[in-house]
């Protein structure tokens, strides 16, 4: 919303505000009351009265725009709840609904209606010049700017963009000498396409961008809340001048085409930096691209944004309060390890504690923390960097993945020295971990010694708010699946149904599934006689452990995601 045009005089008998709002419009809504506008009044010296009752919440911004939109007479537009006509999308140029800040909602052949944010509610020229552009009588509907923006990534999306750069390139001969290369790779066309396939992929939340060369063109792939959509197909002849220009990006080598490579660069999305790690993959059909989009916010997560349920938290803080021992979080590749681990070192990162990781790769920095990049060519592999480490007077330890048995070695033995060890390991659930690592070579007595906590993990899109739909399931579709009674019979599960705000998906966002696994005596005398992950998985329940299936349907019945996506991710 436009604040600046919330204009009003300290002495709210004065002029009106735009669009006809006055403070009297809000007091006789009963929007505010007489003492509200009062400690405004003494508070707003430097704004209008208007912008300091919104800023000090005494009026929600979506009330007022409603006011604005009844007495200026045009409606006022949830575009999160509407979903908008192609055809009248298509009337306006997209440069010109970005800069002007509006987007075209409904057509019926003679009347558009566009919905714009306050500021243009009142610019005669803004609808003069869409309706010398449309041909069409314009009708104007208010909407918040931050809705107006959403709607325009999703309707002018980069794709018309993409094709009109692809559709004018023919297919010629692939260069192969390193002029040619570097050619390509500087022609505005190619450099142009890179920087809206990111910028898209940014604005759409993807995770990763995979560019995948194949028989007859090149496609482009997102990840969105943990699945791959297909984003654009590109004329093959582009395929070498795009691979090149983001070498040239992440500083790798673009006459090298034989051997994998890894790289970084920093890109700036609307005034925010991200960072993207780049891995290119010799394919039989030409070199494959995935490039993470690293959003440094993640970073400042605290543990309470994690979906941590009440209990798993409660005994995952006993562990990592304690200040010596080893903390292992489990998952397969993508289930937010990395995140849970930096989340925990925020809390323990304090002034008095020596904090140092070693990782491969750094994927985000953090600051107050001593953090070594991996670099096995140069002989600094994980075991030799901890080795290293322990001689720095480490007070806690974080190592990005235990691969082996000398790293595992070194691990369990900084644990029982009097160090905090945080690290990760590929196991499918947190009993096998204990079995893992006596698989790794571990003395038995040692790993139930050391190991303090384990910590299972996975990621399921969580449901839009939005659009999400209650429906009361059947008992015995949920008994055929294993989901515990409901205690109520009339209660009410959610589950995907689409809107704008989602993609029509009917998920928006990603949430973790966790299980809990605590190291007690009872556990430590199994790992000492070597018992089966079955016999260990028994006691931990016993003992009080959520599953994650069973961390799953709580999340269900709050409503929070859908049974069918817990199925997905967990089996």
């Amino acid at each position: 919303m436009d604040t600046d045009l919330l204009t009003a005089q300290p002495d709210h008998t004065a002029a009106p505000a735009v669009a006809g709002v006055t403070v009297e419009a809000l007091l006789a809504a009963g929007l505010v009351t007489a003492a509200q506008v009062e400690e405004a009044a003494a508070h707003g010296a430097e704004g209008s009265l208007l912008e300091t009752l919104v800023s000090h919440g005494a009026v929600a911004r979506g009330d007022l725009l409603r006011l604005a939109a009844d007495t200026a007479g045009v409606p006022f537009l949830e575009l999160a709840d509407l979903v908008l006509a192609p055809m009248a999308t298509a009337l306006l140029p997209a440069d010109f609904a970005r800069r002007a800040c509006v987007v075209p909602i409904s057509d019926d052949g003679d009347t558009l209606l566009v919905a714009t944010p306050l500021r243009g509610l009142l610019d005669l020229d803004l609808k003069d010049d869409i309706g010398r552009l449309t041909g069409r009588r314009v009708v104007f509907g208010l909407a918040t700017r931050a809705e107006i923006e959403h709607q325009l990534n999703q309707a002018y999306r980069a794709e018309g963009e993409l094709a009109d750069l692809t559709s004018g390139l023919t297919e010629e001969p692939e260069p192969e000498d390193l002029g040619s290369l570097t050619e390509v790779t500087e022609d505005a066309p190619v450099v142009r396409f890179v920087n809206l396939l990111i910028s898209q992929a940014i604005a759409d939340r993807a995770s990763d961008i995979h560019l995948e060369p194949t028989e007859h063109d090149l496609r482009v792939r997102y990840r969105i809340d943990g699945v791959l959509q297909d984003a654009h197909h590109a004329p093959r002849s582009i395929v070498n001048g795009v691979v090149s220009r983001l070498k040239i990006m992440a500083s790798m080598d673009i006459a090298e085409r034989r051997v994998p490579q890894d790289g970084r660069l920093t890109v700036s999305h609307l005034g925010h930096e991200m960072d993207l790690r780049v891995a290119t993959l010799p394919t039989v059909w030409g070199e494959k691209v995935v490039a993470r989009v690293l959003d440094n916010s993640n970073t400042r997560l605290g543990l309470g944004d994690l979906g941590f349920s009440d209990g798993n938290f409660a005994r995952f803080e006993t562990s990592y309060s304690k200040p010596y021992g080893m903390i292992l979080v489990t998952g397969p590749t993508g289930s937010g390890k990395s995140t849970t681990l930096y989340a925990t070192l925020n809390i323990l990162n304090q002034q008095h504690v020596n904090v140092i990781t070693v990782e491969d790769p750094v994927e985000y920095r953090l600051p107050g923390i001593n953090q070594v990049q991996v670099n096995p060519k140069a002989g600094l592999t994980f075991a030799s960097a901890l080795r290293s480490i322990l001689r720095s007077d480490p007070d806690i330890v974080l190592i990005g993945e235990i691969r082996d048995h000398e790293t595992a070695n070194i691990a369990v033995e900084a644990a029982l020295t009097g160090h905090l060890v945080l690290s990760t390991l590929h196991t499918n659930d947190a009993p096998s971990a204990v079995t893992r690592l006596v698989e790794m070579g571990i003395e038995p007595f040692l790993v139930g010694s050391a190991l303090d906590a384990v910590v299972a993990q996975r990621l399921c899109r969580g449901l839009c708010p939005r659009c999400k739909e209650a429906y009361r399931p059947e008992p015995d579709e949920l008994a055929a699946i294993g989901f515990p009674p409901l205690e109520d019979s009339d209660a009410l599960l959610h589950r995907p149904r689409g809107c704008s705000s989602c993609g029509q998906t009917g998920y928006r966002g990603r949430m973790a599934l966790h299980e809990v696994m605590p190291v007690t005596e009872e556990l430590e005398r199994l790992t000492v006689r070597r018992a089966s992950t079955e016999e260990v998985a028994r006691t931990a329940r016993e003992q009080g452990m959520s599953t994650l299936r069973d961390d799953g349907w709580l999340k269900v019945r709050q409503g929070r995601t859908s049974i069918e996506e817990v199925l997905r991710v967990v089996g």
